[in-house]
């Protein structure tokens, strides 16, 4: 009888689990994408089809289909199969866990697959605590991140796992997955006979960023619009479903570090439109707008330097605006310099020139400073001879007299090498000359 009942519940839950829980992929041949883990030959498929799995991470956008392997893994085994989330469980779960895998192991000689969920959000003592398990093979440790693995989880759990990497679903992949759950009467929404408009399904492919699972959580709401009107999907309901495209950013995480890469190389790319796309991603998902400020600062000095000086106020200026009306209005300071620094002609001499510089500091220790350029305004100066033959360079045609102004043993060091990229072709006429005057050997 209990049987019977628990037979009922398990129905019941699945009638009303949402459609992205009742399409879950049963098999390796029902995973959407990820030709390179569940294609013929690749080394996870035949791990997995082999009934023998190892510990792994797998690494990847959210609905690409992290969860489904981990149960795939398990049930090609034969294995129990445990979930936790890193965001609700603590050391004594993982305890809980390996104890039961102990027990399972010398009672049932049966493996437990246990699926930890954004394994990136367990502390460093969480994570050692699964450390015995996984050595001594209690249990199979299916890890599951979003996140660059290599920054969030520790490096001896990392090297006793295989990293296996899940992509984001390319459009054709979406399609191919909404067409299933649209004639799928059993799991599906086939009962309803809906159809769909070929520009709602090219949308909802293109607009879900490669999330299986936000696709199907939007073509259910979108049939549920439908199926209050005609039974057919138009372009509309997919959008009302959506709202809004999902910006996939976490400002903690490695999209922050991989999207403000994007901008920065973007703006040295001299590609403005580019530079736009990824300063409002960043502003679209919350990114902090100070730091986007102070990236475009440094940039200014970093990449543009004296190719074009006002780069340099420009950026500040912005920074400057946020901080006076702060956002939204500030976005419009914030474009208007992305756009200006990726316009700018470009040079890193200014960042080639701070690298000589501190090799050159290095390879002169205890450089000591000339004494005709040592302070001379106090008393007991002149006794010292300090500032004795220094040479006022306002008293001398041009301003500018030969003396000696670096420490003995790098007097003929070249530091600023500049280049001919916008303002810096007037400036390196103006210190050929200034050179001659001082006897400074060719900048070239």
């Amino acid at each position: 009888m209990d049987d019977l009942f628990a037979a009922h519940r398990e129905a019941r839950r699945a009638q009303i689990a949402p459609l992205a829980t009742r399409m879950r992929p049963r098999r390796l041949d029902e995973i959407a994408g990820q030709p390179h883990l569940v294609g013929s030959g690749a080394a996870f498929r035949t791990m997995v089809e082999a009934g023998r799995p190892v510990s792994m991470i797998l690494w990847g956008p959210p609905g690409t289909g992290k969860t489904t392997l981990a149960r795939l893994v398990a049930a090609q085994s034969g294995a129990h199969f445990e979930q936790l989330s890193a965001t609700s469980a603590g050391v004594k779960d993982v305890r809980d866990v390996l104890a039961g895998a102990r027990r399972r192991l010398g009672e049932e000689d049966r493996r437990t697959v246990l699926f930890l969920d954004e394994i990136h959000r367990f502390s460093k003592s969480q994570q050692d605590a699964l450390l015995p398990g996984v050595e001594d093979g209690t249990l199979v440790l299916v890890g599951a991140t979003t996140e660059n693995p290599f920054f969030e989880v520790n490096s001896p759990l990392i090297s006793r796992s295989t990293l296996f990497r899940l992509e984001r679903l390319d459009p054709a992949d979406v399609a191919d997955l909404v067409d299933r759950a649209l004639g799928d009467p059993e799991r599906g929404l086939g009962a309803f006979n809906l159809t769909m408009a070929d520009d709602a399904r090219r949308a909802l492919a293109e607009r879900c960023g490669g999330d299986a699972r936000l696709a199907l959580n939007a073509l259910e709401m979108a049939a549920f619009l439908a199926r209050a009107a005609e039974q057919h999907i138009t372009l509309g309901h997919v959008e009302e479903a959506l709202q809004r495209r999902i910006v996939r950013y976490d400002k903690a995480g490695d999209q922050h570090y991989d999207v403000i890469s994007a901008f920065i190389k973007s703006l040295r790319g001299s590609d403005p439109d580019a530079s736009l796309y990824w300063l409002h991603t960043m502003l679209e998902a919350g990114e902090d707008p100070e730091f986007i400020a102070r990236r475009m600062i440094i940039f200014a000095s970093e990449d543009v330097g004296l190719a074009d000086s006002r780069a340099l106020v420009v950026a500040v200026a912005a920074g400057q605006a946020l901080a006076y009306v702060g956002l939204p209005e500030a976005a419009y300071s914030l474009s208007h310099a992305a756009v200006y620094l990726a316009a700018a002609p470009k040079s890193d001499s200014v960042k080639s020139a701070m690298e000589a510089a501190r090799r050159a500091v290095a390879d002169t220790p205890g450089a000591q400073v000339p004494i005709h350029l040592r302070q001379a305004g106090y008393q007991g100066a002149a006794v010292l001879g300090h500032g004795e033959g220094y040479r006022y360079p306002h008293d001398h045609p041009g301003h500018i007299v030969r003396q000696q102004y670096l420490p003995d043993g790098a007097t003929e060091t070249i530091l600023f090498r500049p280049t001919n990229q916008g303002e810096e072709t007037d400036l390196s006429e103006r210190l050929q000359v200034s050179d001659e005057r001082l006897g400074k050997p060719r900048r070239d």
